[in-house]
């Protein structure tokens, strides 16, 4: 049932974390979806910064719980056993984040708008690692789906990064809120298919013992 519980968290994990993007973005009055980052979201001056720090917050934190169950669901296998260390530190990372937020465009840039660039980079790395390891825990269907995402990322990724200069810059990024939330959807996407994935393997196999059980009656 632990287990259970905490497999469960990737669900909600996800969930949370796009809840608050949308709830926050329809908040923000003059916030563009499509052309700002949701990390302005939270940036110092904001005034959905008080809303979406502690949401954040506690998305790390079921993070942080479903890499737990990551871990007590992967018995032998190495593969999911680093899935659950990757997991747990994206969700570490995700706690450290609110302490180095960006400043809204157009503000003089300090050492919590570097520290915020670091962490991204660090993060995204931890995604892709998190997404390539993974994909190797089930079956051809989920690595080739985990590849898919895999692709996803880098250009999404790739795409965002061209226009991280210009919003430092305070020039108009008509698709950076586009090209980000690819990312960072997909990622919370496959972090629930992969909860399902070892919700369905788990219940299989109790199922599977039962009827053995019963059979041996």
């Amino acid at each position: 049932m632990v287990r259970k519980v905490l497999l469960i968290c990737g669900f909600l994990a996800s969930l949370l974390y796009v809840g608050t993007d949308i709830l926050a973005a329809m908040r923000y009055e003059g916030y563009s979806y499509t052309a700002q980052a949701v990390s302005e979201l939270s940036a110092i001056g904001a005034p959905t910064r008080p809303l979406v720090v502690p949401l954040f917050t506690m998305h790390g934190v079921l993070q942080i719980a479903f890499g737990l169950g990551v871990w007590m669901s992967a018995r032998r296998k190495r593969s999911l056993r680093f899935t659950a260390g990757l997991l747990v530190g994206v969700g570490l990372i995700d706690l450290v984040g609110p302490f180095f937020p960006m400043h809204l465009r157009g503000a003089e840039l300090t050492l919590t708008d570097t520290m915020h660039i670091i962490l991204a980079s660090v993060t995204v790395a931890f995604i892709l690692l998190t997404t390539g390891v993974g994909a190797n825990a089930f079956g051809k269907r989920f690595r080739l789906y985990s590849i898919g995402t895999i692709a996803v990322l880098v250009v999404g990724g790739a795409l965002a990064f061209l226009d991280a200069s210009r919003v430092a810059a305070n020039r108009p990024t008509p698709w950076l809120g586009v090209t980000e939330r690819l990312n960072i959807y997909g990622y919370m996407l496959w972090m629930a298919v992969l909860a399902l994935a070892l919700l369905r393997v788990r219940d299989t196999a109790a199922s599977d013992d039962i009827s053995g059980r019963s059979d041996s009656r």
